[in-house]
């Protein structure tokens, strides 16, 4: 071969290398929540701010390792359901997916946190509260939300306030209700309020006549409900079915979901605790607002998986590199203004600072009270 000719293609070759180099990277950000089911339109609500962020970090022309990316979404429905969950955490680890936002519920996020933890993938809940979650020693878990030890705290100092001596807890059984009415139940004892009755039902309960006769002989004076507003709307109804005059004190409910289920008059009054702030006050709520208006409007959760999701890639940027092994450590790492605070992680991968925010139901939807922080 005359040399012009191996020079050129040397040259060839360099060119393609460098090219591909370069080339356009493709990173996979897995979402799991109940796209189906009695919370889907929480689960929904969530996927949309997951696929708000990646729309905006597109556009923003981030690059790693000196080469543009393009993140794309992966997203399953795990129907709140634990054995569904762990099935679609196997399919986003076999998918070889970068990072994972939620799974939304305890119940389904708890056992696939394991399947990514053996797979070694970074996986950020938005909305699961159960304190377990970051306390099994997983260095793959994360949330950018508090859990029910703030949650149940508040909701006793509230009723303790109120003056509140005699109470009554409800919950479904799930890890989310079961866990967050144990805590209320430390709490309330530890405020120096009695609790005069458990009762349990499941998450597919609808008829709650049977245990809202059993607390009416008790003369309470509030009904704490550990479970989701698809069920705490029926329940608030039959309570004024049956003249219960007991407040329902909730958390998560606070949803326009809980008031066509209970009825405008039937909800008022209730009370619902819930981790984070309400969006008219977090840092960037006003924008985020406007910005999501396209998907229809905020229910619950989208902010929150927003800012899930640019704290897997705030890490990727940080480390340089979407591999999972790569930027893992640097989830500790990440510290930024998200929409619904300042996004920190601690060791467990809980936030450094959490808020807990009381609303009320009054005159056909729910209003802030006060948000409490939490350190």
């Amino acid at each position: 071969m005359q040399a012009g000719k191996r020079n050129a293609l040397t040259l060839t070759c360099l060119a393609i290398a460098s090219a591909s180099a370069y080339a356009d990277q493709t990173v996979t950000i897995g979402y799991a929540g109940p796209l189906t089911g009695q919370v889907a339109h929480v689960g929904k609500d969530a996927e949309n701010g997951v696929r708000l962020a990646i729309d905006e970090a597109n556009a923003a022309g981030i690059k790693i390792k000196g080469g543009p990316v393009t993140f794309v979404l992966n997203s399953q429905d795990d129907a709140a359901d634990p054995r569904t969950a762990v099935t679609v955490a196997q399919q986003f680890v076999d998918a070889k997916v970068a990072g994972v936002v939620g799974h939304l519920n305890s119940g389904a996020t708890l056992p696939a946190s394991k399947v990514y933890a053996n797979a070694g993938i970074p996986q950020v809940s938005p909305s699961a509260t159960n304190p377990m979650f970051t306390r099994q020693g997983f260095a793959t878990a994360f949330r950018v939300i508090g859990d029910d030890s703030s949650v149940g705290k508040v909701v006793a100092q509230y009723m303790a306030k109120k003056g509140y001596k005699r109470i009554a807890i409800v919950d479904d059984r799930t890890s989310y209700g079961q866990g967050l009415a144990d805590v209320v139940d430390t709490e309330a004892k530890a405020a120096g309020i009695d609790v005069v009755d458990r009762e349990f039902v499941n998450d597919k309960t609808i008829d709650f006549r049977g245990i809202l006769t059993a607390i009416k002989s008790m003369d309470v004076q509030a009904i704490f409900y550990g479970g989701v507003d698809a069920q705490a709307g029926p329940l608030r109804k039959q309570m004024t079915s049956l003249a219960l005059k007991a407040p329902l004190v909730g958390s998560a409910i606070e949803t326009d979901k809980f008031i066509e289920l209970a009825g405008p008059a039937a909800a008022e009054g209730t009370v619902s605790a819930e981790s984070g702030q309400p969006l008219e006050s977090m840092p960037n709520g006003k924008a985020f607002e406007q910005k999501y208006k396209k998907y229809g409007t905020v229910v619950l959760y989208a902010p929150y998986a927003y800012d899930a999701t640019w704290a897997l890639i705030n890490a990727m940027i940080l480390a340089n590199s979407a591999a999972p092994a790569d930027y893992l450590p640097a989830m500790k790492k990440v510290d930024f203004e998200g929409v619904t605070g300042r996004i920190a992680f601690d060791n467990k991968g809980d936030l450094r600072a959490a808020r807990v925010t009381l609303y009320e139901a009054r005159s056909g939807k729910f209003s802030p009270m006060t948000t409490v922080t939490l350190k």
